[in-house]
């Protein structure tokens, strides 16, 4: 059943009208995976040299042992974002002689080609041989691979149960995106140490190899899970009508703002039920971990802001950029629906208008917490909201009247780049680089805070002028729906 299911995969990626955009697209992924698998070899090989010059205070074991759960917490990050989930057409199956279970078989199997499963083995591997073997015996490098092999497949498991949860209950995820948020924090505050966790763990396993069993008994457990779960939902693969009217429910919020707040309510539907732009806007969510890399208290104590600045509008306008840049094609699938309806274009902007300044408020806010570590994060986060909602609004709508690319929501937005062009590439420098442009400018003369304080008052010029460019954007929107629409056919 298994060949003849890869069967019908190839021959459906052979006869489907885009399989030249999916050919150049998995060449150019290819180079990419195997740029990354060389440098994860080259690593593992020279893991010996590299440790002890990295964590010059300990012996190359306890380095060792220390950065493989570090390693997997990474993964299941990575993982969250890019893994895809596998695939098949249920329904040409169901009514055939085929047991579900085999269907679940399948695409288990086929969620273990990755390079996210080659990736340990290439960086690990080579270490245990080489170093664990002499120390310790082939013994206890055989519990180590075991416990490698078993959190590699922990991972893979993990994360299609999250994802394929998630499609039903978007709050399971932010669920999952707020307790990893605060194991980062844990970390970050040295309250807890994942390193040092991980090298009791493995000692653990060095001095009683069978303690390694409890890893593959974990990772047992979790496909048991998760294939049950899909097993009952085996409809969740292509979204049934059903589960769409599931999550179909009103917003009673957006009822105040009338009827670009009953817009705003549909966009929000759209980014809800669908693949890509529900992982474009979670993507926004993850970028607030941006501030335990940027926000170093030596840099907080000498005011320089520079790159503190990017962390603060990134995070704060993530989710502006990152969905906005595709603005109107969201609608693709029915744009020429949308301009033969009795739709005001003026309220359909300001419903744009409407969902970025919510997006932002609500990431403002939770980065607010950032505070605990220097409340002058409190000042920088709110010039870059100002920014964000003030200027970096009015850029992406602007840009978005020239982008003639289609989306199909539908599908992951991991590794794809439907849609993408010269706009989308345009729109990220005048949002990185304008506020650091005007921060520097100010700095040069030992002004940080005035620099601060120009950034804020040109966001807020931009906002209180959002009449103008509404007006300014309606009248572009007018000019281009045609050629829009014309794009969005091809």
């Amino acid at each position: 059943m298994l060949s003849t299911f890869l069967s019908h995969q190839k021959k459906s990626f052979w006869r489907s009208r885009n399989r030249g955009g999916s050919i150049a697209a998995q060449v150019v992924l290819g180079f990419f995976m195997l740029y990354f698998l060389v440098v994860a070899g080259l690593m593992g090989f020279g893991m010996t040299v590299l440790l002890p010059k990295v964590f010059p205070k300990h012996d190359v074991i306890t380095s060792f042992n220390g950065i493989i759960l570090y390693y997997f917490a990474f993964d299941f990050l990575m993982r969250l974002q890019l893994q895809e989930l596998p695939t098949l057409s249920i329904i040409p199956y169901l009514h055939l002689k085929i047991s579900k279970s085999k269907i679940v078989d399948f695409l288990n199997i086929k969620s273990l080609f990755s390079a996210f499963n080659l990736w340990p083995f290439l960086l690990f591997l080579p270490f245990c041989f080489i170093t664990i073997s002499k120390q310790y015996g082939s013994l206890v490098v055989s519990a180590y691979i075991v416990s490698i092999f078993s959190l590699m497949l922990l991972n893979n498991y993990l994360i299609l149960f999250i994802k394929r949860k998630s499609i039903s209950n978007i709050f399971f995820t932010l669920g999952g995106l707020i307790i990893i948020s605060s194991f980062a924090a844990l970390e970050y505050f040295k309250i807890i140490s994942i390193t040092a966790a991980s090298d009791v763990v493995f000692r653990a396993v060095a001095k009683q190899p069978l303690l390694a069993l409890i890893f593959p008994a974990l990772t047992f457990l979790v496909y048991k899970i998760n294939s049950a779960f899909l097993r009952r939902n085996l409809y969740v693969e292509e979204l049934s009508a059903k589960q769409e009217k599931k999550v179909s429910t009103d917003y009673p919020f957006f009822n105040r703002f009338g009827k670009v707040g009953e817009l705003a309510a549909l966009e929000l539907k759209l980014i809800i039920r669908h693949k890509r732009p529900r992982n474009t806007v979670l993507m926004g969510t993850i970028i607030l971990a941006y501030g335990f890399l940027f926000y170093k208290p030596q840099v907080l104590q000498t005011n320089s802001f520079g790159m503190m600045l990017f962390a603060a509008v990134f995070m704060t306008g993530m989710s502006i950029i990152s969905y906005g840049q595709f603005m109107f094609a969201w609608q693709s699938a029915h744009f020429d629906g949308l301009l033969s309806k009795k739709i005001d274009f003026k309220d359909f902007i300001k419903a744009k208008f409407l969902l970025f300044t919510i997006a932002s408020t609500i990431l403002t806010i939770v980065a607010s917490f950032y505070c605990f570590i220097d409340a002058k994060l409190v000042l920088l986060h709110l010039v870059a909201y100002l920014y964000n909602i003030g200027f970096t609004t009015v850029m992406v709508l602007f840009l978005a009247t020239y982008n003639y690319k289609r989306i199909d929501v539908s599908r992951s937005a991991s590794f794809n780049w439907q849609g993408m062009g010269a706009t989308q590439w345009i729109s990220i420098f005048p949002f990185i680089l304008l506020p650091i442009l005007i921060y520097w400018a100010f700095n040069l003369f030992h002004l940080p805070y005035v620099g601060l304080g120009a950034i804020g008052l040109f966001g807020l010029v931009m906002l209180l002028m959002r009449g103008f460019w509404v007006n300014f954007i309606v009248k572009r929107f007018e000019q281009q729906r045609y050629k829009i629409a014309e794009g969005f056919r091809e």
